[in-house]
C-alpha cells in the first residue's frame, strides 16, 4: 500500500501536474468556505494547498505567487467573511513562533524546557500592565476599579514594546539558563517546570501589597494599537464589501491587522531560525545535543551557548506574548499553564526536533485538531443529542448519550496517543531534520 502511494506520488509530482493540483484545491478549497463557512471539510480542503506547496516539485515563481494569492487575498477575505477561520489562522502563527523558540531549547540543542510558557507570560505581562490601566490601579483592591482610572501609555507604545517583549523575554531566558547550567536530563526539566510554575504564581498573586498583576482576575482592557487613517480603511471597506457580502467593521479589520502582523513575525523567526541553524552557533548546539564532554573538548563554550539557548528560544515567545495581550485584550495567569509548555513541546515532537518546517507543520496540526476538529466533532455530537436520531443497528437514541463523551474534553487524551503512536511508527516526526533521520537510520542498523 505505502509502495503504491509512493509510486502514486511520483507520478502526480512530475511535469505540470503538480501546479494543477495545487490550484485545484487551492480553487476548489476557497470556493467551499465561501459558500459553507462552517463546513470542516472545506476548510481542511483549502488547508491542504499549503502543504502541497511545501512537498510538490514547482516553479519556485509559481510556489511564491499561489502563497501570496492565499494569504495576502484569500485568507483575510474569507476570514472577513467568517471571523472564525483567521481566529484559527492567527493561533497557528502564534504557536508556530512559539515551537520554533522551543525547538531552539530542546530540537538544536537538547536542553529539555517544561516552562517555556514563561517566557510567554513575560512578554505578555509588559505589554499587559503598561498598556491597560492597571498601573492606576497600583492601590485598589482587585476588581474594584476607580472611575478616574487612566490608561498609562498611548495604544501605539505597543509597537515598542513588542521589541521590549523580546529583550525581556531573553533576559528572562538568561536568568532561567544562569541557575541550571550544571543540571541535565530529568534535572533539567524538573528545574524549568518549577520555573515556569514560578512566573505563573508570581501573576497569580501579585495582586498585594501591591495590585501588579490584578491577580486571579487577569488584566483587561488591554490596548491595541491603532488602525491606518480613516480614508485608508474606508477604500478597502468599499472593495471588500461587495466580495464579503457585509461592509467590514474595525473590529473585523483588527483581526486581519493581527493576522498580517503575526505572519510578519513568523516570517522573521523562521528566517531567524533557519540562519541560526546554519551558524556556528546552531553547530555549537548541535555538539553540545549529541555529546557536551566532546563539545568541550572542541572548544564549543558551554555556558554562553546554553545562555545563548535559553535567550533565543525565549525572544520568540516574548513577542508573541506582547502580540497575544494586545490581541485578547486581557490576560490571566490561566493561560499561562504547565499544559500550555506540554502543548508546544507535543508540537515540537510531533512536527519532528530540529526541524524548522516540522515544528511549524506540528502546530498548524495541533491547532487544527484542537480548535477546528474536536470542536466541530462535539457540535456535531451536540446536534445529535438534541434530536430524535436514533443508531439503527443497536437501536440506541443519541440523546441519551453523555456529555462527558464529548471529544473535546479528551483534548489531551488525543494528543497523548498521537505521540504514543508516532514514537512507536514515526519518532523523527512527520517533517523531520535531515541529521535525525541519519541518526535514526544509523541506530536501526
Amino acid at each position: 500500500m505505502k509502495k503504491l502511494f509512493n509510486d502514486l506520488f511520483q507520478k502526480a509530482n512530475t511535469g505540470s501536474w503538480p501546479i494543477v493540483i495545487s490550484l485545484a484545491f487551492l480553487l476548489v478549497g476557497t470556493l467551499s468556505v465561501y459558500q459553507s463557512p462552517r463546513s470542516l471539510s472545506a476548510f481542511l480542503t483549502l488547508m491542504i494547498c499549503p502543504l502541497l506547496l511545501y512537498f510538490m516539485k514547482m516553479n519556485m515563481k509559481v510556489k511564491v505567487f499561489i502563497g501570496l494569492l492565499l494569504i495576502v487575498v484569500i485568507f483575510p477575505v474569507l476570514g472577513i467573511r467568517n471571523i472564525f477561520y483567521l481566529e484559527v489562522i492567527f493561533q497557528m502563527a502564534v504557536f508556530a513562533a512559539l515551537a520554533l523558540g522551543l525547538n531552539i531549547v530542546v530540537g538544536m540543542a537538547g536542553l529539555l524546557d517544561l516552562g517555556y510558557v514563561a517566557f510567554y507570560a513575560v512578554g505578555a505581562y509588559a505589554w499587559a500592565i503598561f498598556g491597560s490601566k492597571q498601573l492606576s490601579l497600583l492601590h485598589s483592591i482587585p476588581g474594584a476599579a476607580p472611575a478616574d482610572a487612566q490608561f498609562t501609555l498611548a495604544p501605539d507604545w505597543f509597537w515598542l514594546f513588542l521589541f521590549l517583549g523580546v529583550g525581556l523575554a531573553a533576559l528572562t531566558g538568561i536568568t532561567l539558563g544562569l541557575p541550571v547550567l550544571r543540571v541535565k536530563g530529568d534535572y533539567l526539566a524538573i528545574v524549568t517546570l518549577g520555573f515556569g510554575e514560578v512566573i505563573r504564581v508570581l501573576a497569580l498573586n501579585l495582586d498585594k501589597p501591591l495590585n501588579l498583576t490584578n491577580g486571579p482576575q487577569g488584566i483587561t482592557p488591554i490596548q491595541r494599537p491603532s488602525l491606518p487613517p480613516e480614508p485608508i480603511l474606508q477604500f478597502f471597506r468599499n472593495i471588500l464589501a461587495p466580495v464579503v457580502g457585509h461592509v467590514p467593521t474595525d473590529a473585523e479589520f483588527y483581526n486581519v491587522f493581527f493576522y498580517f502582523l503575526a505572519l510578519v513575525i513568523i516570517m522573521v523567526a523562521i528566517i531567524v531560525a533557519t540562519r541560526l541553524e546554519d551558524s556556528r552557533i546552531g553547530r555549537a548546539w548541535t555538539a553540545i545535543r549529541e555529546d557536551e564532554t566532546a563539545a568541550i573538548a572542541m572548544g564549543v563554550p558551554l555556558v554562553k551557548m546554553k545562555l545563548a539557548a535559553f535567550a533565543a528560544g525565549a525572544s520568540f515567545a516574548g513577542i508573541m506574548g506582547a502580540l497575544y495581550a494586545a490581541n485578547r485584550t486581557f490576560v490571566s495567569p490561566e493561560t499561562f499553564s504547565f499544559l500550555q509548555s506540554i502543548g508546544v513541546l507535543t508540537m515540537v515532537i510531533l512536527g519532528g526536533l530540529g526541524s524548522i518546517p516540522g515544528v511549524i507543520f506540528g502546530a498548524a496540526a495541533v491547532v487544527l485538531l484542537n480548535i477546528q476538529v474536536l470542536q466541530n466533532f462535539s457540535l456535531y455530537l451536540s446536534e445529535l443529542r438534541q434530536s430524535d436520531a436514533v443508531i439503527p443497528v443497536i437501536n440506541f437514541a443519541w440523546k441519551n448519550l453523555s456529555n462527558q463523551l464529548d471529544p473535546a474534553k479528551y483534548q489531551k487524551l488525543v494528543f497523548g496517543i498521537i505521540l504514543i503512536v508516532m514514537m512507536i511508527f514515526r519518532p523523527s516526526g512527520l517533517i523531520p531534520a535531515e541529521r535525525r533521520k541519519r541518526e535514526l537510520v544509523e541506530d536501526k542498523e
